[in-house]
């Protein structure tokens, strides 16, 4: 039996229990300020169970991301299979993602594919942002894009444009695949600034042949839907072979590279303006041993360099050259413009290129509308983060879509239409940095292309010697076709085969 002293002990009890926690939950929710919901995912279209939207997609993706933005919006999202992927499509979207949050957004989203491609994601394209990727950078663009080490090797790149130039004067106005052209100058460019004359002859053109053959073999393997993308989770299965496949050729170019390097080894020194493979070699051995430096790491390098460097020149210079090929009244006013900074009686050089305004127009106007990569190299951002006022979530795929931005009414007049004038005077405030990220044909930001130099050099110089050394026309019977493949570049569905006819006064100009 509970006494009358206990029983108000135990009402006292629960009173003062019941009193302090009304000051407490009062005290909450009067002093404490509620927790901020977290915006919503961006709008997107309704996927499947699964697949997602991958039956939706086109296989021009950059198009068809351009349409969804329409009525969702500048930034959206799609599935792809269980992979959540943000795409944007506006200049000022862009800029939140590549200069805003760039550090966020600073690192690849890398496939499968391009893991088992890229030596195991340790090239200079798909290294995550740290010590290991700012070196490789630094190596690039002080020990070969830097101004003087191009300006030390411009004799190289000379020899190989007045190659090309009498390859096509002696074809003796035979149709030609322009593409094919450029591929095979800046290949030779290429090489001989990163090992010199370490391969020769019949032994250089095999080669060449070769990396050209497999290099587009990649294609199939790197556009392939594959399964290990759209669930993560199977990759480790490499249910399709697709990783395997891109193993055996990753295989084929360390071999290739393994014998240039040690042919390189077994060859005499050169003191003097050392290729790109020596310094390379010298820092393997004596450079910093806090961030290891291996001979893979220079076969990716290789890789990278030859892989980007002849693809988007040639493709660039194909796509100006349909351009121009298309507008005539275009094409004249180019080479009107050569003769009075170059000279009829003349061969260009690399020097007359920052003369040419109208040239270089052109240029930037074919990268505006054909960019060499649509989609820029896919990003994934480190930590979650609000862009364009949504949330992006930490390790979601972050597409860019250069495509559209360049393509957006908002920000250019009459933005389908090949108008190279847009470029001149006033309106020249672009750069391909992407410091306005309304024109971002090599991206933006800390992971901007580091192969900038090169491509202002060599794609006009390269453009002006078709242009100036000949006069061009379409076989008869054919049109300039400007349908576009989305692959490693946005190239054209049919190459340009156009005829070439001399149009120097002095046939040893040709020589």
């Amino acid at each position: 039996m509970v006494s009358s002293n206990q029983g108000d002990y135990y009402t006292n009890a629960v009173v003062t229990f019941f009193i302090a926690l009304s000051v407490i939950l009062w005290f909450n929710w009067v002093f404490k300020k509620p927790k901020k919901k977290n915006p919503p995912l961006p709008p997107g279209p309704r996927g499947l169970p699964l697949i997602g939207n991958l039956l939706s997609l086109e296989p021009n993706l950059p198009s068809c991301l351009a349409k969804l933005s329409k009525p969702y919006g500048p930034i959206i999202k799609i599935k792809i299979g269980t992979r959540l992927c943000i795409v944007i499509n506006s200049a000022s979207v862009a800029k939140e993602v590549l200069k805003d949050h760039d550090t966020i957004f600073a690192n690849r989203d890398i496939s499968a594919v391009a893991y088992a491609g890229s030596f195991g994601g340790t090239d200079l394209v798909w290294s995550p942002l740290g010590d290991h990727w700012r070196m490789l950078r630094k190596i690039c663009v002080r020990e070969l894009l830097s101004s003087s080490r191009l300006d030390a090797l411009y004799d190289h790149r000379r020899k190989e444009v007045r190659d090309m130039v009498n390859k096509i004067y002696l074809e003796n106005c035979k149709p030609l695949n322009i593409g094919d052209q450029i591929f095979l100058a800046m290949f030779s460019v290429m090489s001989n600034m990163m090992w010199g004359g370490t391969l020769q002859g019949e032994e250089k053109k095999r080669f060449t042949a070769e990396f050209r053959e497999v290099l587009e073999s990649l294609i199939p393997l790197i556009m392939a839907p594959n399964i290990s993308d759209l669930f993560p989770v199977l990759a480790m299965f490499d249910i399709q072979g697709l990783a395997r496949k891109m193993k055996n050729i990753n295989k084929w170019f360390a071999a290739k590279f393994d014998f240039v390097i040690d042919r390189r080894l077994g060859m005499k020194d050169q003191d003097e303006n050392k290729d790109f493979l020596q310094v390379l070699l010298q820092f393997k051995e004596y450079g910093d041993q806090k961030t290891p430096f291996t001979t893979t790491h220079i076969k990716g390098l290789f890789l990278d360099m030859l892989g980007a460097g002849t693809k988007s020149s040639s493709s660039t210079v194909e796509w100006a050259m349909s351009e121009l090929l298309i507008q005539p009244e275009l094409l004249r006013k180019a080479q009107e413009e050569l003769e009075q900074v170059v000279g009829i009686d003349n061969i260009v050089e690399e020097s007359h290129c920052s003369k040419l305004h109208f040239l270089n127009a052109i240029v930037k106007e074919t990268l505006r509308l054909h960019p060499v990569g649509p989609l820029l190299v896919p990003r994934c951002p480190t930590e979650s983060c609000i862009i364009g006022g949504y949330m992006v979530p930490k390790g979601a795929k972050i597409f860019v879509n250069g495509w559209a931005i360049q393509r957006d009414p908002a920000c250019w007049d009459k933005p389908l239409e090949f108008k190279p004038e847009r470029f001149l005077g006033s309106d020249n405030e672009y750069d391909f940095i992407g410091s306005k990220h309304s024109y971002i044909p090599f991206g933006s930001g800390r992971r901007v292309c580091v192969g900038i130099p090169m491509a202002e050099r060599m794609i006009p110089y390269l453009l002006a010697s078709l242009l100036h050394s000949f006069n061009w026309k379409m076989p008869e019977g054919t049109t300039v076709d400007l349908s576009e493949t989305f692959g490693l570049e946005l190239r054209k569905t049919i190459p340009l085969i156009a005829i070439p006819t001399p149009r120097l006064s002095n046939q040893k100009l040709y020589m």
